[in-house]
């Protein structure tokens, strides 16, 4: 079992990723890919199954936005650090469809991006790159205290008389 990194620390992963060519179990937390969600809908919207969302960079959202509530979790796939495909479907998710469930990236993660994804909403991450997962066992973690584009679903406020920067609300949960 993986540990996803969450709120400052790692904890276990109860979802389990399960490939469209794969046996579904009979019960648990299973992330599904848009591809068998769509194939399967009525079925999987009937199963005992708690069902996250797996969606591959560059996938779109227009043909399960009514479907989205039915999804505690939706993780979005990094396939590589330079693609940043998945950061815009998380701003999308989160401020166009209110998205309310754990957005989770996946991928190859490194830890000078989870600022940024935390900013486009994110609050899980599946670290698979091991100097990443280091430095965040050890509690090293970069912060971007200004920034010029608002924190998805965050209260914020201007920074001095330059309204364009800006600073973390009081009142939002710290981005660490």
């Amino acid at each position: 079992m993986q540990n996803i990194y969450r709120d400052g620390r790692f904890d276990p992963d109860i979802w389990t990723l399960v490939a469209d060519d794969e046996t579904l179990p009979d019960g648990g937390h299973a992330l599904i890919g848009k591809a068998r969600w769509l194939a399967e809908r009525d079925v999987l919207a009937k199963s005992r199954l708690s069902l996250g969302l797996a969606l591959a960079a560059g996938d779109t959202l227009d043909d399960i936005v009514s479907d989205l509530p039915r999804f505690s979790v939706i993780a979005l796939e990094f396939p590589k650090f330079a693609d940043g495909r998945s950061y815009s479907t998380a701003r999308l998710l989160r401020e166009t469809h209110g998205f309310k469930g754990e957005l989770r990236a996946i991928g190859d993660v490194l830890i000078d991006q989870i600022p940024l994804m935390r900013r486009c909403g994110f609050d899980a991450f599946a670290i698979s790159n091991e100097p990443t997962r280091r430095a965040l066992e050890e509690g090293h973690f970069p912060d971007v205290p200004y920034y010029t584009q608002p924190i998805a679903d965050r209260g914020e406020v201007p920074a001095g008389t330059r309204p364009w920067l800006r600073v973390p609300a009081a009142s939002a949960p710290p981005v660490r």
